[in-house]
């Protein structure tokens, strides 16, 4: 019978490439999310062009002035923003490898979330029974558009979110969830920035 012995030298660097392809393959992961969201900022841009130009067409039904509630969004934009502000806490313990800490903050952050869809559906019920559904002016067809395409990023990361913990419950922090979360926090943070021009373009200028 032969053996073979393999030499540590060779097995160590085996193991320094392996580590190398995955922090590759995690770089490469993020980068193509970098591109994914910069189309997604093409889609946004497309959505507020379009309600500028229809702002002011709001045939014989009412105006954004005379339905919007400043405070109600306003508490509905701290909301976003704290829970943008709880996911970098949440990634400061992922750092640190506190899994724990991690699933704190981020139940934070769904919460703060869940509360932030939870008052955007309210306010679509509210419009809709006020005459201002998304038939009733091409301005409330943009308005919806634009506002509920938003909410709908928001939605579909909490649902990426949920299912991150179970990833991370059953596996760890592996290269590869480590590199999902990280894919999940730029998408949250850019679904905050696209609420501050949300917040600024439809609801302070339309006040106006």
């Amino acid at each position: 019978m032969s053996s073979t012995t393999l030499d540590p030298h060779a097995a160590h660097a085996a193991h320094d490439e392996h580590d190398e392809h995955h922090h590759d393959a995690g770089g490469n992961t993020v980068f193509g999310f970098w591109v994914y969201l910069m189309s997604d900022c093409i889609i946004f841009a497309c959505l507020f062009a379009t309600f500028a130009v229809l702002s002011n067409a709001v045939a014989d039904g009412p105006s954004g002035k005379e339905l919007f509630d400043l405070s109600f969004v306003a508490v509905e934009t701290a909301l976003l923003l704290l829970s943008s502000l709880s996911f970098g806490l949440g990634m400061l313990q992922a750092h640190k490898g506190n899994v724990k800490g991690l699933f704190a903050w981020l139940a934070v952050t769904f919460l703060l979330g869940a509360g932030f869809i939870g008052m955007e559906l309210y306010e679509f019920n509210h419009l809709i029974h006020e005459g201002a559904g998304p038939g009733a002016s091409a301005f409330w067809s943009s308005f919806f558009l634009l506002v509920g395409t938003h909410g709908l990023h928001v939605t579909c990361g909490l649902i990426w979110m949920v299912i991150l913990v179970i990833q991370i419950s059953r596996k760890g922090l592996t290269a590869v969830n480590s590199t999902r979360l990280a894919c999940l926090s730029l998408f949250w943070h850019f679904l905050d920035i696209i609420w501050i021009g949300v917040f600024t373009v439809v609801y302070l200028l339309g006040a106006l």
